[in-house]
């Protein structure tokens, strides 16, 4: 009968443990696995130079979504981005969206400036407004060999 005891409470918190680990496997890994808090809508960019995935998206300086995948569009030769939406953020169909910098050699992100405009994007809807990151080297290469004057 003891031996059972022992058992029992050895299987219960093995159980226990993996319950655990499984929930934290989840939330550290930013799954989700019943339902979804964002919505996706894509944007094409002529280059996204120094944007890596699960880069931030921000309005006004807020956090909204990050970037879920990247791509390249083989007709176009352009990159189009998956951008991961908070669902209570709506983004109207003439927002810009602008690959920015933070600080002077910090880490890409992308901006979205709003619009006016009262038709809002749905689920994998294309934001078409974009603006490719400014490229610092080609800029000091123009300067110094003479291309901006």
């Amino acid at each position: 009968m003891k031996k059972f005891t022992l058992e029992t409470t050895v299987g219960i918190f093995v159980i226990i443990g993996i319950l655990c680990t499984a929930y934290l496997t989840v939330k550290l890994g930013k799954m989700e696995l019943i339902g979804s808090n964002y919505y996706t809508i894509q944007a094409r960019f002529s280059s996204i130079a120094g944007l890596t995935n699960n880069a931030r998206i921000e309005i006004a300086g807020v956090q909204v979504g990050s970037v879920s995948r990247m791509s390249l569009d083989p007709e176009r030769l352009v990159a189009i981005l998956d951008l991961k939406i908070q669902k209570h953020i709506p983004i109207s169909e003439d927002t810009i969206a602008s690959i920015k910098t933070s600080g002077l050699i910090g880490e890409k992100y992308i901006q979205l400036s709003p619009g006016g405009s009262d038709v809002l994007l749905k689920e994998g809807d294309m934001l078409f407004e974009t603006e490719s990151p400014l490229d610092i080297e080609d800029m000091i290469s123009r300067y110094v060999f003479g291309g901006i004057k």
